[in-house]
């Protein structure tokens, strides 16, 4: 009987780590979504940047650098230039607070995928 409890338990656990990982893949893409809508334009697609705004998939946004807090007072505050000539980024509004940490979560993967960390 404890056997059998035990394997159920880890069934369970099994369970609940997959759908905690599609819940997390499922924000990743609601993330993606939401910049394309609102940061692409000059984020490029990709996060990989354009003639008008840097790229988010470089070595300056890591979150030892750029934490998630910087992404979010650049969204919500707007940011002076200071890594790059692109000049300033404006706030960005309309974006609510559940989906800026869905974009931060698209970025924050679109990095790892980039091999940034």
């Amino acid at each position: 009987m404890n056997g059998r409890r035990a394997a159920l338990g880890v069934l369970a656990l099994l369970f609940l780590a997959g759908t905690l990982s599609c819940g997390g893949s499922s924000d990743i893409e609601k993330g993606k979504q939401v910049f394309d809508a609102n940061c692409a334009t000059c984020h490029g697609a990709g996060a990989l940047g354009t003639g008008t705004g840097p790229p988010l998939v470089h070595g300056l946004y890591v979150p030892g650098h750029h934490n998630d807090d910087s992404i979010r007072r650049a969204v919500r505050d707007g940011v002076p230039s200071h890594h790059w000539f692109f000049g300033d980024m404006p706030p960005i509004v309309g974006v609510s607070d559940e989906e800026l940490e869905q974009v931060i979560a698209y970025v924050r993967e679109r990095q790892r995928e980039g091999g940034i960390y």
